[in-house]
Formats: structure tokens, C-alpha cells, sequence
């Protein structure tokens, strides 16, 4: 018994779309007419909370060093054990306490508002603390700070706007997250170095 014969198949037509020119991963905007690779993006962007970790250790290795070579040895680094009280680590040198909120961004990046815990308020010298850094080699620098003088709280948190979640609920509703205020960079301090960083955060050297 034969098979029937099978008639001749139309052509297929395969129509290739050309790449988006401009796209986002995450925090990340990348141009594929310039940047030739992803492989730096993708550890950025994937190892994201270690990469957060190795920059907090940096800066706090750069105000130890600074503070040893200034002749101030006594530096006291500490680390809250749950993350709700919207600070990442405590400084404390002589007797000014400063709980430190920390974020950051590589340079020339387009990020313009970081949001901040109310939380951070309740504290009697809560600052934040924006590292800038380069993404190629991690070098610090430079800075951005908002807050004020030690012993001073922050400034007032409730004439920013409120934050809202990422991403929408079911109905597409993005939620406001009450305790979070988005603050915009314009708000913060700009801090070259590392010296002036650690004037910012403690107070001029004692003479």
C-alpha cells in the first residue's frame, strides 16, 4: 500500500526584527550600538545584594583608613540583625553615633530619587549615605549625602512624596508603601571624597 503523495509546501516567509537599539535590565539602561558586551552588566545586575555587601565593606574600610591615618584608631562598625529600622549599618567614633542608611549607583547612572524609611527619622544622627562607584573597577566616589550635622535628626521626610510598590497588585494598582518616602538626588548633599565624607558624617578634626 503507497502513501499519498504529499503536495509541495507554499513557501515560509521568516521575517527577522531588528534588535531594540535602547533596553533595561532592572536599574541598568544598556545601548547595543555601544555596549558591546553583558557580561559586567550581568554580574551588576545578578549578584546585585553581594555587590552591595563588597561596596559597604569598601567604605568602610576607606573611613577606617582615613580615621587611622588621621590618628583616630577607634572606629566601631556595627550591623542590625533585622532590616526594618531603615539603616544598613551603625558608625560610631568618640561619642557621635550615626545610623547610616546605604545605597548606590554606578557612575553616570540615571537614577534620580532613592527612597528612605521613615524609621531612619526616629534616629538622633540617621543620614544616607549614596555611593557612586566605577562599575568597571569599583573605585569610590564620589559621594552624595543627605542629612545633617551629627546630633541632628534627618530633615523632614513628609514633604516627599510617598513610595509606591514596583510592581501593581491584580488590578493593576501600584500600592503606596507608607513608611518609604522617595527622595530626589537634587535633595542630597554632593560629597567628593573620602576625607570630606567622614567631616560630613562626624565633624571637622579636632585641631
Amino acid at each position: 500500500m503507497g502513501f499519498p503523495r504529499l503536495g509541495t509546501a507554499p513557501p515560509i516567509t521568516i521575517a527577522l526584527l531588528e534588535p531594540t537599539p535602547r533596553f533595561q535590565l532592572g536599574a541598568y539602561q544598556f545601548n547595543r550600538s555601544t555596549d558591546t558586551t553583558m557580561s559586567e552588566y550581568d554580574v551588576h545586575f545578578l549578584r546585585s545584594s553581594y555587590r552591595e555587601m563588597l561596596l559597604e565593606h569598601l567604605l568602610a574600610g576607606e573611613i577606617m583608613k582615613h580615621l587611622w591615618l588621621a590618628g583616630h584608631s577607634s572606629l566601631e562598625i556595627l550591623k542590625p540583625l533585622v532590616d526594618d529600622s531603615g539603616y544598613d549599618i551603625v558608625l560610631e567614633s568618640g561619642n557621635i553615633v550615626r545610623h547610616v542608611q546605604l545605597k548606590a549607583s554606578f557612575r553616570g547612572s540615571t537614577i534620580r530619587q532613592f527612597n528612605i524609611s521613615r524609621n531612619l527619622s526616629t534616629k538622633p544622627s540617621g543620614c544616607v549615605v549614596c555611593i557612586r562607584f566605577d562599575r568597571d573597577t569599583l573605585e569610590l566616589g564620589p559621594f552624595s549625602f543627605f542629612g545633617r550635622a551629627p546630633g541632628e535628626p534627618l530633615p523632614d521626610l513628609t514633604q516627599f512624596k510617598t513610595t509606591r510598590h514596583s510592581k501593581g497588585n491584580a488590578q493593576g494598582i501600584k500600592n503606596l508603601r507608607p513608611n518609604l518616602r522617595s527622595v530626589p538626588l537634587s535633595q542630597f548633599e554632593v560629597v567628593a571624597t573620602i576625607p570630606e565624607l567622614v567631616e560630613r558624617l562626624f565633624g571637622p578634626a579636632p585641631v
